[in-house]
């Protein structure tokens, strides 16, 4: 068994032998998208950043909170009602997905368990090329990861990924270089960490989402770029929910919180990311957006699939993968709607399509923007979110928005779309119980 310093010691041992501060970041443009992770992102209200005893970067805030209007909300019961007449196609997607959800979440909980779906060869050493930061190491055990011992990744995946390092440089995503360094998330799996993320989130939403003269609506108009901000904002959403269970978990195990955690109650932390009259009254909605994005993708992409199971690539995977791609809900007509609406935006007319590697070029960010989340769990879940969206999108638009090439889509890039959609899925699931509850 080898011996291996992980990543924030690394990280540490050079912050000790180099310390500096860098300027802070300049202002960057408003967006009407809720940024918080862990904290509101009021503009009444101030922000400084301090660490805590912890070692997590949090945010400090001061000045009040304006009231939450119910005028916003998206949903009165626990069924959604869609608030703008131009989603209204949405609603028997949401449907569809409600009633068939809990018969696909256990079938992707079962896929998640398996090493091709589960191990990722990820570059935690990464330098934030975004946002100005301090360099610290995260003490709390919630935030640190450790890499698998070598003699555990199964050579099959090490030489695939090997074989598959090669990418586009116009293309929707670039997964890290592979290594020696993989990682397990069944052994590291989405949990409350208590990391503040807001910082990432305001960047995401302010600088990589869109927002020019040809969007009316941020999530809602007749352009494919607020398609992009919609999905993007789905992962938003999804994330916000896997910290919502986590808090939810954290109770059940009897688990306690650190002494300045703010975030303790599930029920109140749900109504305020993703309630009907939380911070971003679409957020629910933009969930079940990105939902069927990623639904739809992994039905394109479900020949190649089944043929890499016939073929032995995928092996130990295949039965619970054959389950998965048997799902009701991946061909259900309403699922469709939503990458239809992002098509014919897409190929509405030659400006659109020209302008398309904007969203290319974007989606790479997302991936890159990852490296400056300061833990390591946070960062590693967050990278496969945002390549199993880049994914999605590289299967249904492609480079001229008729769609890509399935049979060149890589082993990562497939097992993060899945891993997404099962993300996804279990958001759906924690939403709508605690709609219910």
């Amino acid at each position: 068994m080898k011996c291996r310093l992980s990543a924030t010691l690394l990280l540490s041992l050079f912050q000790a032998s180099t310390p500096f501060t860098l300027p802070a970041a300049p202002v960057p443009i408003k967006s009407t998208h809720n940024v918080a992770f862990h904290t509101s992102s009021n503009p009444a209200t101030t922000s400084t950043t301090t660490t805590s005893r912890t070692g997590i970067l949090r945010s400090t805030r001061t000045g009040s909170r304006s009231p939450i209007s119910a005028t916003n909300a998206i949903h009165t019961t626990t069924s959604l009602q869609i608030s703008h007449a131009n989603t209204e196609e949405l609603k028997p997607g949401i449907d569809a997905i409600d009633a068939m959800n809990p018969d696909i979440e256990p079938l992707l909980r079962e896929l998640r368990n398996q090493p091709y779906f589960r191990l990722y060869s990820v570059d935690m050493l990464g330098s934030c090329e975004y946002i100005p930061q301090e360099l610290f190491e995260c003490y709390s055990e919630t935030c640190e990861i450790y890499p698998i011992d070598e003699e555990d990744i199964p050579e099959a995946i090490r030489t695939v990924d090997m074989d598959e390092h090669d990418f586009e440089l116009d293309g929707w995503a670039r997964w890290d270089m592979p290594s020696e360094d993989y990682y397990d998330t069944a052994q590291f799996p989405e949990e409350f960490t208590g990391y503040d993320g807001s910082e990432i989130w305001q960047f995401i939403h302010e600088r990589i989402a869109f927002h020019d003269d040809s969007i009316t609506d941020e999530y809602d108009s007749d352009n494919w770029k607020a398609d992009f901000n919609k999905a993007v904002s789905g992962l938003h959403s999804c994330i916000s929910a896997q910290i919502v269970k986590g808090i939810e978990k954290k109770i059940e195990n009897g688990e306690e919180f650190e002494e300045d955690c703010e975030w303790t109650d599930p029920k109140a932390e749900f109504e305020r990311r993703l309630g009907e009259e939380g911070e971003t009254p679409q957020a629910l909605e933009n969930l079940y957006f990105g939902y069927m994005l990623l639904l739809s993708a992994v039905k394109v992409a479900r020949e190649r699939l089944l043929e890499d199971c016939e073929s032995g690539r995928i092996t130990e995977a295949a039965d619970a993968l054959k389950k998965v791609l048997a799902s009701e809900l991946l061909d259900d007509e309403n699922i469709g709607v939503g990458s239809k609406k992002l098509h014919d935006h897409a190929v509405k007319d030659e400006e659109s399509v020209n302008a398309l590697w904007e969203a290319r070029l974007r989606t790479r960010d997302l991936f890159r923007i990852m490296n400056c989340v300061q833990c390591n769990k946070c960062r590693l879940h967050g990278k496969i979110g945002a390549m199993g969206l880049s994914t999605a999108f590289q299967v249904l638009l492609g480079s001229t928005g008729e769609g890509g090439d399935v049979k060149r889509v890589h082993r990562v890039e497939l097992a993060a779309l899945m891993t997404t959609l099962s993300k996804f899925s279990t958001a759906i699931s924690l939403c709508n119980k605690m709609k219910a509850s």
